[in-house]
């Protein structure tokens, strides 16, 4: 009998996954049987590293380098994992982009540029591969989201604004799609240890105000996010949907 916490038989598509918080889900997911579809705005040698790793644990996978602002390499991305597998069972968006700058000073040019990538990227993602859902009538949507989405930090605005967003593109879709047998869910990491935070972390004065902060007095790894995308996409979390899971080390407590 197969356990709860398999994905075994499943197809995913993780977005931005060459590196980070998206890499360790890929790996994750394909730990636990699924075939998994990397994808990146970047190619190259980064994500057939990734492709790498997947294959040597005797899972199928696929690289697609896309946009996920641009429709047409949305759709592109949807079918190139249909032809190869016939299935998509799991969507994560994790695509992002971040930009601080005080909303005063913000050009239009940052503004388009964080919106497009994580919050309409998102969304096309999700209508494109939510249409394939309707017809299997089952799915999962995970949407990356970020503490920032309900508590807002000074110079973080536009990525705050995307990021609640998202929370609430989560939700309608939680709400529209359910009836579809499809359940969508966001995650809503604090700090996490990637290439996005690295200029955060160098900060000589980070460590004390990190233990300020956060309760756990500490930063998380990818892999700790990766473990809850896991369950929201296996059937552990069978009755959980239009929810955002707060990973920040107690922050917001």
């Amino acid at each position: 009998m197969k356990s709860i916490n398999s994905l075994e038989g499943k197809v995913a598509i993780v977005t931005g996954s060459r590196r980070g918080i998206g890499k360790a889900i890929a790996l994750a997911f394909a730990s636990s049987g699924a075939t998994v579809v990397v994808s990146d705005v970047v190619g190259g040698y980064e994500l057939e590293e990734v492709v790498k790793e997947i294959q040597a644990m005797g899972c199928r996978t696929l690289a697609v380098q896309a946009d996920v602002s641009k429709k047409e390499d949305v759709e592109r991305m949807v079918k190139n994992t249909l032809d190869e597998f016939g299935r998509i069972d799991i969507l994560v968006n994790n695509a992002g982009v971040f930009k601080e700058a005080r909303m005063l000073e913000l050009s239009e040019e940052d503004w388009d540029k964080v919106m497009d990538i994580n919050l309409k990227g998102y969304f096309l993602c999700c209508q494109a591969v939510g249409k394939e859902m309707v017809k299997a009538k089952k799915g999962v949507i995970i949407n990356m989201a970020s503490r920032n989405a309900e508590q807002v930090e000074e110079g973080r605005g536009v990525y705050c604004i995307s990021k609640a967003g998202v929370v609430v593109l989560t939700r309608i879709l939680a709400r529209e799609l359910g009836r579809y047998n499809i359940r969508v869910n966001a995650i809503g990491p604090g700090m996490i240890e990637t290439e996005m935070t690295k200029s955060v972390r160098s900060d000589p004065n980070f460590a004390e105000r990190l233990k300020a902060l956060v309760p756990l007095e500490r930063s998380a790894k990818p892999e700790e996010i990766a473990s809850i995308a896991l369950f929201l996409a296996t059937e552990a979390s069978s009755y959980i949907t239009g929810h955002m899971i707060l990973a920040d080390g107690g922050r917001g407590a």
